[in-house]
């Protein structure tokens, strides 16, 4: 089968898309894409995506982790996947697609080269041991440490995400070093990737919530991670609960081509 795919990266986040409207793509296995998400064998991505047709929505988005399975919500590929459907004629300034975690809304700014993808509400933040665990389309546990360079992010995020408590669902590990109330730096380790990425959507998301500055009321946070600057939006609850919350950053095509699987 000849795939043509499109390769895109939000802050260093790199996902293989390709344009499965008409269902041509719907026989590709979890094998074929685990070959194309491979560095050494294939295209090479933290993810791939699939921009099917849905009723109701500009598109639905369908999203695989790199070990081919289907995952859970990821941000930085929701707001790829928007710049693909920018590309592909579908242009818009707002627009409102499905993922596997329900309908997201979305805005482009084509002339600053951003877009601001909205996440799910999240209604609680939860303690474990020293660290937090919450959910914002996808588990995420956020650690604090002191000083960044002193973390083996792969080492601590692996002996996390494969604990007895976690190792069924498999869960992302973020460290964060807080800069001052309104800046963050996050670096992640994913599951379904098994090692750090460049950067986390969902993961910086989940960062910005836990060190919120105002209790009650609208927050902006800025993040800072290994592929470039992220920022968060949202409304703190005084019951604790998170909504409107938006997660704004760049999204690029890469390049474009074929490949026989």
């Amino acid at each position: 089968m000849e795939v043509n795919f499109y390769k895109y990266q939000g802050t260093g986040n790199d996902f293989v898309i390709v344009d499965n409207r008409t269902g041509e793509y719907n026989g590709l296995t979890e094998e074929n894409i685990r070959r194309i998400s491979e560095r050494r064998f294939g295209i090479g991505g933290d993810g791939f995506m699939m921009m099917n047709e849905k009723e109701g929505y500009d598109f639905e988005m369908k999203y695989y982790n790199a070990d081919g399975r289907e995952g859970s919500m990821c941000g930085n590929g929701g707001r790829c996947i928007i710049q693909f459907a920018y590309d592909c004629g579908i242009k818009k300034s707002n627009y409102l697609f499905l993922a596997i975690d329900g309908p997201h809304e979305a805005a482009i700014y084509p002339e600053e080269g951003l877009i601001s993808l909205k996440m799910i509400d999240v209604s609680q933040i939860k303690k474990y041991k020293s660290d937090y665990v919450l959910n914002t389309g996808s588990p995420h546990l956020v650690q604090l440490v002191d000083d960044m360079k002193d973390v083996d992010i792969v080492k601590e995020g692996r002996k996390i995400r494969f604990n007895k408590d976690f190792a069924e669902q498999g869960i992302n590990v973020n460290f964060v070093e807080v800069k001052d109330d309104e800046n963050l730096i996050v670096r992640t380790y994913e599951r379904g990737v098994e090692d750090e990425t460049y950067s986390c959507g969902t993961g910086v998301t989940a960062s910005a919530l836990v060190f919120y500055h105002n209790e009650n009321g609208f927050n902006t946070v800025d993040i800072e991670t290994l592929g470039g600057n992220l920022s968060v939006r949202f409304t703190r609850k005084s019951d604790g609960s998170y909504e409107r919350i938006w997660l704004k950053g760049p999204a690029v095509k890469v390049f474009e081509g074929i490949i026989n699987i």
